[in-house]
């Protein structure tokens, strides 16, 4: 069903006019005297910017794996098997081809997203134990994926298996979120299309809320791993 708003424009005009402001008034950004979100991780290397990422996985309960293009399909099936390798889902992404992956997809029955299938795509993700992705950018800094969600790479694929293995183009790890809303901006500007649900992942979940006791995988994934292929 298609939802109803009600007094939007009363209530737009009322906040406006608390900010001493014209309705549809575009806002000018400012110009700040410092910026120092630019110059955490300045001028590091991608080998640098790797390191910095492998340390931030120890923080948050991911595995790292490291490998280039001839060897990523090695490298994911030793993933599979090391996750077990009993029901796989998969985003539907051209990149899994462009990688060379598609035997090791086959050999290890690999659900690929559908959409044409519509909610079975869902509860196959619901009891699946692997989710298979491919990242869109990674922060170093946090070591967390941006992950462009739509129709195709669902978000269910990264949230509801038991594990989730992201696969991080090396070309695509940046410092910080910084540079990453920087690109997202970048392709806005240049009239791309871009994901209207983007979603930045850092790790299996956890909380501390009861009596300050971490608990990993209280919802989402419980494990999360990384696959860093040099692709350049």
């Amino acid at each position: 069903m298609k939802g109803t708003i009600e007094n939007r424009d009363a209530f737009l005009r009322h906040i406006a006019d608390r900010l001493h402001h014209t309705t549809g008034e575009r806002a000018v950004t400012p110009e700040w005297a410092h910026q120092p979100q630019w110059d955490v991780y300045k001028g590091y290397s991608k080998d640098q910017l790797i390191s910095v990422m492998k340390k931030a996985c120890e923080s948050i309960h991911t595995k790292i794996y490291e490998t280039d293009s001839a060897h990523l399909p090695e490298s994911l099936e030793k993933a599979i098997e090391d996750y077990g390798s009993s029901s796989v889902v998969a985003t539907h992404d051209d990149r899994f081809s462009q990688f060379g992956l598609e035997d090791v997809m086959k050999k290890n029955h690999v659900h690929i997203w559908d959409v044409s299938e519509g909610q079975r795509n869902i509860e196959i993700a619901a009891q699946a134990n692997i989710g298979l992705s491919i990242c869109d950018v990674m922060l170093a800094e946090s070591a967390t994926a941006g992950l462009f969600n739509d129709k195709d790479k669902a978000r269910s694929v990264s949230l509801l298996p038991i594990t989730s293995i992201v696969i991080v183009p090396g070309s695509l790890i940046v410092p910080r979120i910084t540079q990453a809303m920087q690109m997202v901006e970048e392709r806005v500007r240049a009239g791309e299309e871009i994901s209207t649900y983007i979603n930045f992942i850092s790790g299996p979940s956890n909380s501390a809320d009861i009596e300050m006791r971490l608990v990993v995988g209280v919802h989402g994934p419980v494990k999360v791993a990384y696959i860093v292929v040099e692709d350049l």
